[in-house]
């Protein structure tokens, strides 16, 4: 590297310097800091003006958090008082100077875990999270996530206000990022299919005396698998309603995807929940869904789904189930009935906010009726919870 930062490991300096950032409030992520250490190596600073404008260009991207950048800046590099920001109009004065060769050597040496007592540069931070698990030798990797979903992205539904629930829109459309797929009857032309397509094949060959010199292929068109979602709004899914509503939401505006809610009776929101407006939507879902926050009735309402017009939309595809659980129709028939839609479904998923809890076990009776024809049962009662549901329906074709 260059004269002021000769000697330093790039990557242990470029994490040292962005965690000292975010902890003072500028949004550092992941990518500016891939950003800034992928740009020390080809442009190594010779002088702290270089370094300033190179952590400011790559660690930087919204005006008010210049002044923060600019704090944090002059704290590590405590001798350095000079502005290096030209709004301020103050002389800089910042070519290669003695004093330079004294912030090498203080880099070089390291300093404490404080702002303003230098940086961890001449060591690696730690790769994996270092946090007490219950299990030895678990390894935690970090993952990348945003910035201001990182606080309350296990926190649970109940206590996360409607701002924060109104992030998951983005989020679980991000989470979603490839629809589940099926293979159909029709097919296509592709140089890689396995089959010859004979008529097309026939119809070339007479370019050349009818010998099959180029043949064409064909291989199956993938078409996007059904998902039908049937959600459990009763009294005792009164703090998850909301956060399920976005889930719903987001599955509905994706592709193919049936949406249902019951608590004593079946309703559907499919083209409800598929308009642009969320506010719009949750008035129509409101207004529609008379029932809501009642009581339970899960054996009877996926009966009435089965026995309805919209019973085909089951067949071949992903089901998905979320209730707590708390029935009062007896075990058997939902046993019964969970029976039928497995026979239909491709893949059949019970989410269950409630299986997030330590020490958690199916006791209620209809939970573990329920069990046994479920392909998964999941918790969801967080965001990061929720986007990993998502993901996981992803990767269920």
């Amino acid at each position: 590297m260059g004269a002021l930062l000769a000697g330093v490991d790039r990557a242990g300096f470029a994490v040292g310097f962005g965690v000292r950032l975010r902890r003072a409030g500028v949004a550092v992520g992941f990518v500016g800091i891939e950003a800034f250490t992928r740009a020390l190596a080809p442009c190594p600073p010779d002088s702290l003006a270089e370094l300033y404008w190179l952590g400011r260009i790559t660690l930087v991207h919204r005006f008010e958090e210049l002044a923060i950048y600019n704090e944090v800046f002059q704290a590590v590099f405590s001798r350095f008082t000079s502005s290096l920001d030209p709004i301020a109009r103050r002389p800089s004065g910042l070519g290669q100077t003695r004093e330079d060769d004294a912030y090498a050597s203080l880099a070089a040496r390291g300093g404490s875990e404080e702002v303003g007592q230098g940086l961890p540069w001449a060591s690696l931070p730690a790769p994996v999270d270092t946090r007490e698990s219950e299990d030895e030798g678990a390894v935690f990797l970090p993952e990348r996530r945003a910035s201001h979903l990182e606080a309350i992205a296990d926190l649970p539904f109940e206590s996360l206000s409607a701002a924060h629930l109104d992030l998951l829109d983005e989020t679980l459309a991000t989470a979603l990022g490839s629809w589940p797929t099926r293979r159909s009857r029709r097919v296509n032309r592709h140089h890689a299919g396995h089959r010859v397509a004979l008529r097309p094949t026939l119809a070339r060959a007479r370019r050349s005396g009818f010998e099959p010199v180029a043949l064409v292929r064909t291989r199956p068109l993938e078409k996007p698998r059904r998902v039908v979602i049937v959600c459990d709004v009763s009294q005792s899914m009164q703090q998850q309603a909301a956060a399920y509503f976005h889930l719903m939401r987001a599955l509905a505006r994706a592709s193919e995807a049936e949406v249902f809610v019951f608590a004593t009776r079946l309703t559907r929101l499919t083209h409800v929940l598929a308009g642009a407006s969320a506010e719009l939507a949750m008035e129509m879902a409101t207004a529609k869904v008379t029932d809501r926050f009642g009581g339970t009735r899960i054996a009877t309402n996926l009966q009435a789904l089965l026995s309805s017009s919209r019973g085909d939309a089951l067949r071949g595809a992903i089901v998905l189930i979320a209730s707590d659980g708390w029935d009062s129709d007896p075990p058997d028939d939902l046993a019964m009935v969970m029976a039928k839609i497995r026979r239909r479904a491709h893949r059949l998923i019970w989410v269950n906010p409630r299986a997030a809890a330590p020490g958690f076990a199916p006791k209620v009776a209809a939970m573990a009726a329920a069990l046994p024809f479920c392909d998964d049962l999941l918790p969801a009662n967080s965001i990061r919870q929720l986007t990993e549901l998502v993901a996981t329906i992803g990767r269920s074709g």
